[in-house]
């Protein structure tokens, strides 16, 4: 229990032992002033009355008070539950977007790679073929270089 509680509690508590032992005191009759007239009653009894009455008052504004702030929490949690419903789908669209992004770069390198390979392929036939003719020619020339020499020997 709260030091304010456990305070409260002991001075209703001790408002009602006075009040239970000394019930004879507190229904006495006595002159009492309004103000603008004199009644006779029990000042005690009146006393005790409006204390119960300022309490039940009081008790009321906490209840109310309380139920106020539970009601606000509780609409704030709901924007704040939205709010992050929201965050949450605008994050899952970033990521999607990004996803949509880097498959499209990666389409576009892939490209770029396999003409960047085909160059270098049809270079290096290219290349082949010119090798193949420089040999074929040598070739050729060894063996022209063969048949007129073979009677000089």
């Amino acid at each position: 229990m709260k030091a304010r509680t456990a305070l409260l509690v002991l001075i209703v508590a001790l408002l009602g032992y006075l009040a239970f032992f000394n019930f004879a005191s507190l229904a006495q009759d006595v002159p009492m002033s309004l103000g603008f007239t004199e009644i006779h009653g029990p000042l005690g009894l009146v006393m005790l009355a409006l204390s119960a009455l300022m309490a039940a008052i009081f008790l009321a504004y906490v209840i109310a008070m309380q139920a106020t702030w539970l009601l606000e929490v509780r609409s704030h949690n709901k924007a704040l539950q939205a709010q992050r419903e929201l965050a949450e789908k605008a994050e899952i669209s970033r990521f999607t977007d990004l996803r949509g992004a880097l498959d499209d770069k990666q389409q576009q390198l892939e490209k770029r790679l396999m003409e960047r390979i085909d160059a270098l392929e049809n270079h290096l036939k290219a290349r082949a073929q010119e090798s193949d003719n420089v040999h074929a020619a040598y070739i050729g020339q060894l063996e022209e270089q063969l048949r007129s020499k073979p009677g000089q020997e």
